[in-house]
């Protein structure tokens, strides 16, 4: 009898390890259909957790929820239960110990929470994120196997799934960073202009800025390390303008946004720049961020104007010597013509010629000529109204004036003489003084 009872016992294992295996078989099969079939996160967990009565989900890096699946109950539900799972058993050590040795983990009831099965997901050689299965409970004393077997091979089909998913992802990418750089080349004719802009969500319609966004002295720093900042000003550029289109260069974030104001405004773009300028700083206090903004376009055909613009206004900050911060290429007025001058030193030179002595007198007896006269030709030579600026009596405003000449040698009656002076302000103001 004990030898009859031990058949029994023997056979009714066997069914049950062959019921085992015949259902691993079917979910096997089914996992591999999905991937063929280009399946998602979702419907891999979801067929997981209806074929073997468990709670799945795929876990990032981070310990963040990208996909639950239950019986009976919604993703969402199923996602707050794998968090709490996550929390409280403090998972994040267990998920590095998992990913570190790229091999199935499995975790044994502790308290209230149940046992568990963590497997990495890898694509390549990295570990994308994890396989979670909880409570797989025990089916004819193999359960646990069971699990296990199906927890691993759920974890190489979503690494397929996520490997494609990053190819396709990369490909589109690189396909959108083809199209916005051809509109900032403008190698596109007209109609060929309207199908890409059209394609990265442009609108014709409104008024638009391109600003690029700098990170100056950078050289040498990783890849890696530009490329994190420059998706971080990506951020806040999604945040603050939804609809903008950016570009990631090595030290440089090209931006495409829209003016909200219209009317020839930059105030919208400029306020974009300086939000990127802010975010830098929070995170690499040590990088100075130079941001341009091009003039106003419409077409898409004005895009690579627009950012010409831009460069040249980031080109002439540095020519200036004044990096970092948020200028418009609108708000350069004269400084636009007089930093086509290739060499600095020429533009100081005539300075020199004009006001040279004037500078030195200024440093001599710490008067303020040059002040006077800046606030004298702005007012348009108007001495009462120069006065009221300068908080002096317009006397001491023509005296100014009069000392001015005598120094320099200028007659400000006279069109030629005044326009030098007036020019070589603007140069002063635009590279500083020099002489």
């Amino acid at each position: 009898m004990g030898v009859g009872g031990r058949g029994v016992d023997g056979s009714g294992q066997l069914a049950g390890e062959n019921r085992v295996l015949r259902e691993l078989v079917a979910v096997y099969r089914h996992l591999s259909g999905l991937a063929a079939q280009h399946a998602d996160l979702q419907t891999v967990v979801q067929l997981i957790a209806d074929r073997a009565g468990v709670t799945v989900a795929v876990v990032g890096q981070a310990g963040e929820v990208l996909a639950a699946a239950a019986q009976a109950t919604s993703p969402g539900a199923a996602g707050v239960v794998v968090g709490d799972y996550l929390e409280l058993r403090r998972a994040g050590g267990v998920l590095a110990a998992v990913g570190q040795g790229r091999r199935a983990l499995r975790l044994p009831a502790v308290a209230a929470t149940p046992s568990a099965v963590v497997a990495p997901v890898l694509v390549a050689d990295e570990v994308a994120g994890f396989v979670l299965t909880l409570d797989p409970g025990e089916v004819e004393g193999v359960g646990y196997d069971l699990s296990l077997l199906v927890t691993e091979h759920a974890a190489t089909i979503l690494g397929v799934i996520m490997g494609r998913e990053r190819v396709v992802a990369a490909a589109a990418s690189r396909a959108r960073d083809d199209l916005v750089e051809g509109l900032l080349s403008g190698r596109g004719d007209g109609e060929q202009s309207g199908r890409w802009a059209a394609h990265l969500g442009y609108d014709p319609t409104g008024d638009h800025h391109v600003l690029s966004v700098v990170f100056e002295g950078v050289a040498g720093r990783p890849a890696g390390w530009l490329r994190r900042l420059g998706e971080a000003v990506e951020g806040v550029v999604a945040a603050q303008a939804p609809g903008a289109i950016t570009l990631l260069r090595e030290a440089e974030v090209v931006v495409v946004v829209a003016e909200p104001g219209g009317g020839g405004s930059a105030a919208g773009a400029v306020k974009v720049g300086q939000l990127c300028v802010g975010r830098v700083a929070e995170l690499a206090g040590g990088v100075v961020v130079s941001v341009g903004v091009g003039g106003v376009c419409r077409g898409p055909e004005q895009i690579a104007r627009s950012y010409g613009e831009a460069r040249r206004t980031v080109e002439m900050m540095r020519r200036m010597g004044r990096l970092g911060g948020v200028v418009a290429f609108a708000a350069l007025d004269i400084h636009r013509l007089l930093l086509q001058v290739p060499d600095v030193g020429e533009l100081r030179g005539f300075a020199m010629g004009v006001l040279g002595r004037l500078s030195v007198h200024e440093r001599e007896h710490n008067s303020e000529y040059l002040a006077t006269l800046a606030c004298y030709f702005r007012e348009n030579n108007s001495p009462q109204r120069a006065s009221r600026v300068l908080h002096v009596h317009p006397n001491t405003v023509t005296y100014r004036v009069r000392r001015i000449e005598e120094i320099t040698g200028l007659d400000f009656d006279n069109y030629r003489d005044r326009l030098m002076a007036q020019v070589a302000l603007e140069i002063l103001d635009a590279v500083g003084d020099g002489l």
